[in-house]
C-alpha cells in the first residue's frame, strides 16, 4: 500500500492502492521497452538468431598483414603496374589507397580476364600466402568460431582474399573443419569482389540458407554493402576508431570492438 503524504495516515480517497498484478504488468512493460531500445538486446537477438554465420577473413578472423603491412603491399601493386607502363590506369585516390585490392580491382574492371589481370591477381595471392605465417589472430576469434560451430551454427568464409590463403590460415589454427567446404574468396573475375554479393550468395546457396537466417561479420563498408545486397543481417567489427567511424558512416547499425561480446552472448554470460 502506498499513500501520499497527508500529515496524518488515514486511508481515504487520497490513498493510491497498487495491486501486485498491476505492479507485475508495469514491470513487464518496462522490461519490454528497455529491450527494444537497448542496443545490447538487439545485438543479443542478432547473434542468437543466426543459424548461418558468414565471416569476412582479414579483420574479423585475423590481421593478415600484421607482419607485412597492407599499405606496403598496395604500394608494391602500384609500382608493378607502373613498371608495366600502366600507372595511368589508376586514379590518384587508387594510387594512394592502402587496400591491396584497390589497384587490382581497378585494373580488373578495365581489362577483365586479361593476362595482365591474371598475373596481378597471382602476385597478390603470393603476397597473401607469404603473410600467413605472421598473421595475428583477432582476439577471441578462435574460441568464438569453435563455440558457434559447436552449437550447430553453419559457418562460412566470404572474403576478397584468396580462398587458398584463408584455407591455409585456418588449417594452421586448427579451424578449417569449422568452415569446410564453405570457404569463398577472390576469383580472377574481379568484378565479383565485394561489394558485389557474389561470394555471399555462393555461401548461402551452397549451405541452403535463407538470407533472413544468416549473419555476416565484416570490418569494411564493402562488407556491409555486400550483406545488404544479399539480404543478410550485418554486424560490424572495428578494431580501431577509424574503422568504427567508416562503418558507422556507411550505415552499419551494429558495430563492436571486441569479439568477446559475441562469445559472452553465446555462452550466456550476459
Amino acid at each position: 500500500m502506498v499513500r501520499r503524504a497527508l500529515g496524518n495516515h488515514h486511508v481515504g480517497p487520497d490513498t493510491l492502492l497498487v495491486t501486485s498484478d498491476l505492479a507485475k504488468q508495469t514491470e513487464s512493460v518496462t522490461e519490454s521497452v528497455a529491450e527494444e531500445t537497448d542496443p545490447r538486446g538487439e545485438l543479443t537477438g542478432l547473434v542468437r538468431g543466426a543459424r548461418y554465420v558468414l565471416f569476412d577473413f582479414d579483420g574479423p578472423i585475423c590481421r593478415l598483414f600484421a607482419g607485412r603491412p597492407a599499405a606496403r603491399i598496395a604500394q608494391e601493386q602500384v609500382a608493378w603496374l607502373d613498371a608495366q607502363g600502366l600507372g595511368d590506369a589508376l586514379t590518384e585516390a587508387e594510387r594512394a589507397d592502402t587496400d591491396p585490392h584497390s589497384a587490382l580491382r581497378s585494373l580488373g574492371l578495365q581489362r577483365p580476364s586479361s593476362d595482365l589481370v591474371v598475373e596481378m591477381e597471382k602476385r597478390l595471392t603470393d603476397q597473401e600466402l607469404r603473410a600467413v605465417p605472421t598473421a595475428w589472430p583477432t582476439p577471441y576469434a578462435d574460441p568464438l568460431i569453435r563455440t558457434w560451430s559447436a552449437i550447430d551454427a553453419k559457418l562460412a568464409i566470404t572474403t576478397n582474399n584468396s580462398p587458398e590463403v584463408a584455407r591455409t590460415y585456418l588449417e594452421g589454427r586448427g579451424l578449417s573443419l569449422c568452415f569446410e567446404p564453405h570457404i569463398y574468396g577472390r576469383t580472377q573475375n574481379l568484378e565479383l569482389l565485394k561489394p558485389d554479393p557474389y561470394c555471399l550468395n555462393r555461401a548461402l546457396n551452397a549451405m541452403g540458407a535463407a538470407p533472413a537466417t544468416a549473419l555476416m561479420i565484416g570490418d569494411t563498408p564493402t562488407d556491409l554493402y555486400a550483406a545488404q545486397a544479399a539480404g543478410v543481417a550485418f554486424l560490424g567489427y572495428a578494431r580501431n576508431e577509424d574503422k568504427k567511424r567508416k562503418l558507422r558512416e556507411a550505415g552499419a547499425s551494429q558495430v563492436i570492438d571486441s569479439l568477446q561480446e559475441l562469445l559472452d552472448i553465446l555462452l550466456n554470460r550476459v
